[in-house]
């Protein structure tokens, strides 16, 4: 059995938490797998919660903080954890963005944050966090919304996405909201420094179908590469793993080219009036 990764509580609020986590484990002298089984969870996402790459839902750290017997401390820093404005997985791919000159992603579920109207991303905030205040999800809202100035400053990055089918016709936010969505889309891709593809179905199988994939190019420096699912994310930042994740040429290759990929957001827009 390999030898657990190590941790490094001063990193983040959910390293601190997951360092706590890991400790009040050993103390019990449970596996993942054991302590996963009490709550009942996946082993997996026990790992994901120490390494603090993920972020437990309020019951099951009230379960983990009774079942280990850490007398409220994990419920207790749990909230702090949930106060930051990113998750913590998210917060260091956050500053790469800033400093990027080049984005390659393909989104496999939603609209990308960058691209996002208030009302998507609302919506997809409120869904996600149904115990939030009405207050704490529009201090989500602005967060994400003060992301987007990197795309709107004097010298803006080069991004290139490619979107799946199902982003442009799942609705989120209503018909109306949706129309706007894909009608923000449109503008955004009369930018020059902005190119968008649409993946169709008919495609079939590719490698990013379990999530979606950045890759990020800098004016100096190695490129870093970001996978996300929908409750967790990794950073990538050897050579050797950016490499194996530089799926780019693939996708773009199965995908429409931008002209057409315009003309089927504006088909699909249109079916929301």
């Amino acid at each position: 059995m390999p030898a657990p990764k190590e941790l490094d509580p001063s990193a983040s609020l959910a390293a601190l938490y997951g360092s706590k986590l890991r400790k009040l484990r050993i103390r019990a002298g449970w596996s993942q797998r054991e302590l996963g089984d009490r709550i009942p969870i996946a082993h997996s996402r026990i790992a994901q919660f120490e390494l603090g790459n993920e972020t437990p839902p309020e019951d099951v750290s009230r379960k983990l903080d009774a079942l280990l017997g850490a007398d409220g401390d994990l419920v207790d820093l749990w909230i702090h954890v949930r106060r930051t404005p990113f998750p913590d997985w998210v917060q260091k791919f956050v500053t790469y963005e800033a400093k990027a000159i080049k984005m390659l992603k393909y989104v496999g579920h939603a609209v990308p944050g960058l691209l996002q109207t208030e009302a998507y991303a609302r919506a997809l905030l409120r869904i996600s966090r149904p115990r939030d205040t009405d207050a704490e999800i529009e201090r989500l809202v602005a967060a994400r919304r003060e992301r987007q100035v990197i795309l709107s400053g004097g010298a803006p990055p080069l991004l290139w996405c490619i979107l799946d089918e199902a982003v442009i016709r799942r609705p989120v936010s209503g018909q109306a909201g949706m129309r706007g969505q894909l009608a923000h889309l449109l503008h955004m891709a009369r930018t020059p420094h902005v190119v968008l593809q649409v993946l169709p179905f008919s495609q079939g199988e590719h490698p990013v179908m379990g999530g979606s994939l950045t890759l990020l190019s800098f004016e100096r420096g190695q490129d870093v590469a970001y996978t996300e699912s929908s409750h967790s994310g990794e950073l990538l930042e050897a050579p050797d793993e950016v490499a194996e994740n530089a799926l780019d040429d693939l996708l773009q290759a199965k995908a429409l080219p931008p002209d057409e990929s315009l003309a089927v957001i504006r088909s699909v827009m249109e079916e929301y009036s």
